[in-house]
């Protein structure tokens, strides 16, 4: 890595961005918590400021693309080219999970300045980069129509569960896992049951990438 003192903003961004969260859940994802990462990790504060000039979403932006990168070195192409298309989602979701879980607290905070409608625009862009970096992972290649319906139901399924998963107080947070397993078994289901009304029959292999791109937010 540079030296602190030749980095760029972008550098000095993805440098605090991990820790951001553990000082955002006390401070907030405000000033005082850009000041306190800074101070850990060596950085001029001023310059950290700057680094995050646009304010709360911006640190929030910053602290997920940390979580992308953390959840493809948990989960590498060897690991996950072992798995089937639907495990490969289902343990990306998961490997999220567990790097999110140490700061629940602010990620509830950042859940809710995301669902403030001056912010929709922008929660609608981070969800779609998560989703859209889980499907790269996982090896999706569409460029049709799929490639689309894909991710934007993914998006859905993932922050169902986040919410699920805020407040879980569950061992391991198991009950927000069987609530990821439940929304993609349930939906594996009617696929199912709609390939038998088309006469498809009961033996076709049903991926992820055909019902994945079907899924639709259940009612909880």
């Amino acid at each position: 890595m540079s030296d602190i003192h030749d980095m760029t903003l972008d550098e000095i961004r993805a440098l605090l961005a991990p820790v951001l969260a553990r000082h955002a859940a006390f401070d907030g994802w405000r000033s005082p918590a850009v000041a306190m990462a800074a101070q850990e990790k060596g950085v001029d504060p001023d310059i950290a400021a700057l680094a995050f000039a646009d304010g709360p979403v911006d640190m929030i932006d910053a602290w997920f693309a940390s979580i992308d990168a953390q959840m493809l070195a948990m989960l590498p192409p060897e690991t996950l080219g072992a798995l089937s298309i639907r495990k490969r989602i289902i343990a990306l979701i998961e490997a999220r999970l567990t790097l999110l879980a140490p700061d629940r607290e602010a990620l509830r905070r950042a859940i809710a300045i995301l669902a403030l409608p001056t912010n929709a625009a922008r929660a609608t862009k981070l969800g779609w980069r998560a989703a859209d970096m889980m499907w790269r992972a996982a090896g999706d290649t569409a460029t049709d129509f799929a490639h689309y319906s894909k991710r934007t139901t993914l998006t859905a399924v993932y922050a169902s569960t986040l919410l699920a998963f805020v407040n879980d107080e569950s061992e391991g947070h198991a009950d927000s896992r069987a609530f990821l397993a439940r929304r993609i078994e349930g939906v594996m289901r009617f696929e199912k049951a709609k390939a038998k009304l088309k006469g498809v029959g009961g033996g076709e292999h049903l991926s992820l990438s055909r019902f994945i791109g079907r899924l639709r937010y259940p009612a909880v």
